[in-house]
């Protein structure tokens, strides 16, 4: 057996019903789309509402603006800084540890407690975190 000898079974296909051809096969005159109106003449794009307001415009656009002079830092706690550095925490460590980001500037946040004297130098400081560093005996240097 070949391919070009493969059909399918007997009667697991049929034809396609050939409407619009004369009243006799009972497909013809209107052909199945009913009478008059729009679907019996043609074809709405996709989407087309019936002439009612479509989505795409009853939908209010965005307001507002992104300002592009905005600064994203990657920001890093305290209690992250005490847990993985002694004596001093630079950019540089804590990109090395897998903590911020690279290509952005660090902040430091004021979660958790920190409890031992750090040097942490870093591009932003939050208050409360800088309170926390120097009231544990280390210090905030902010870097440029």
């Amino acid at each position: 057996m070949k391919l070009h000898h493969l059909k399918p079974s007997e009667g697991s296909r049929k034809d396609k019903k050939r409407v619009g051809r004369g009243r006799a096969g009972a497909g013809g005159k209107t052909a199945g789309r009913g009478t008059k109106g729009t679907g019996a003449r043609t074809k709405l794009r996709a989407g087309f509402e019936g002439g009612q307001m479509p989505l795409a415009r009853r939908v209010p656009k965005l307001k507002g603006f992104t300002n592009p002079n905005r600064v994203e830092y990657a920001v890093i706690n305290v209690e992250t800084l005490a847990r993985y550095f002694d004596g001093e925490a630079d950019p540089a460590g804590m990109l090395q540890h897998g903590l911020v980001h690279k290509g952005r500037p660090v902040k430091v946040l004021a979660r958790g407690e920190i409890d031992k004297a750090l040097v942490v130098k870093a591009q932003a400081f939050s208050a409360a975190a800088k309170a926390k560093i120097e009231a544990a005996g280390g210090r905030a240097e902010v870097v440029g």
